[in-house]
């Protein structure tokens, strides 16, 4: 994945940027970076523990970036490729990263002629609306932030600045949006929440109105086709710096703590509260009303079905500690064998 946007660059200058040890020529000059096995010559490549460093030999990049624990495994004699020398070698790849993606496409400073504005909204300097954006009554949208094409803005809400809001986006009503925000495409923010009740005659079901909002804090992240759902009433939280992954559910009343990670697919229902610093993985479920306390640890596909302490790791359906979750399930793993076990010895008994 050369790239031509951003020109190329010695490898010297990269570890001076890097702040990291070179290993080899510092004039050879980087135009890419790419993945370990699909690196090409004039691209820099990534090792990141020693199972990388032994495949550094038939990889064609001609530099790598490799964290010093990996080094022992790499025998560097030649003298036409280079190593960068960092502590860590992932850490580093964000840095370098960012040198080497290409300007992201964004639409142009202004209104597009397309979009529709309703004539109460106000907008701060330097946003960017793209074509067939619609921005009703009573929003406002902060400085510098950016709305890609096909974007919903219903009335009242408040956008900050500096945020970036793809095709798809739908903010519904009142919803309040914190600086620095991040929403990929077909976001969902202020839906409904899902609540019904039985009907008196049994016939039918009421639903729930919900009337409250949702608020997202600075610096928060939303993976495409995330759902967060507007509050019975006060407000769904997103807490600040939050990063969220494709196809979430947050459901009606849900806190959500800073800084916490939540993994795809995985579905919060309604009131649940999560505390700061959380890692929700992959799939997991967490019933109403469930308390995650700070620092928790989830593993992906877990059922929570009640209140985890604060530093906990859980995991399983449904979730329980780490450390008991692993012998329940190696205790199931020999269940096969006791069994037959079982059925042998009956059959001796029979035949005596």
């Amino acid at each position: 994945m050369s790239d031509t946007v951003r020109g190329t660059i010695s490898i010297g200058e990269l570890a001076q940027k890097l702040g990291g040890e070179l290993l080899g020529p510092g004039d050879i000059e980087i135009s890419g970076v790419n993945a370990l096995d699909a690196a090409q010559p004039g691209e820099i490549t990534f090792i990141h523990d020693r199972t990388y460093a032994r495949r550094w030999a038939e990889c064609h990049a001609s530099a790598a970036v490799i964290s010093r624990r990996a080094l022992p495994a790499v025998s560097h004699e030649e003298t036409e490729r280079a190593l960068i020398v960092v502590d860590d070698a992932e850490l580093a790849s964000v840095e370098l990263l960012h040198r080497f993606m290409p300007p992201p496409p964004r639409p142009d400073l202004g209104v597009h002629p397309t979009a529709w504005i309703h004539p109460d909204a106000e907008f701060g300097a330097d946003v960017r609306i793209g074509p067939h954006v619609s921005v009703d009554a009573g929003a406002t949208v902060g400085e510098r932030t950016v709305l890609h094409g096909g974007v919903r803005i219903y009335g009242h809400v408040s956008i900050g600045a500096d945020c970036e809001i793809h095709s798809g986006c739908v903010i519904r009503e009142r919803c309040v949006i914190g600086s620095r925000v991040l929403l990929h495409p077909n976001v969902s923010i202020g839906g409904d929440g899902f609540g019904y009740r039985p009907a008196p005659d049994g016939r039918g079901l009421i639903k729930m109105p919900h009337i409250g909002l949702v608020r997202v804090e600075d610096d928060v992240e939303i993976g495409a086709g995330s759902c967060v759902d507007r509050a019975k009433f006060t407000e769904t939280v997103i807490g600040a710096g939050t990063k969220i992954d494709n196809q979430v559910q947050i459901a009606h009343n849900c806190r959500i703590g800073r800084m916490c990670v939540i993994a795809g697919q995985a579905g919060l229902a309604g009131s649940v509260i999560v505390g700061d610093g959380v890692q929700i993985g992959a799939q997991v479920g967490i019933s109403e009303h469930v308390r995650i306390g700070d620092a928790v640890r989830i593993g992906a596909k877990s059922g929570v079905m009640r209140d985890i302490e604060p530093g906990l790791s859980v995991l399983g359906i449904p979730a329980e500690p780490a450390r008991i979750a692993l012998r329940q399930a190696a205790a199931i793993r020999k269940l096969p064998g006791l069994l037959n076990e079982i059925s042998r010895l009956d059959r001796g008994g029979e035949a005596r």
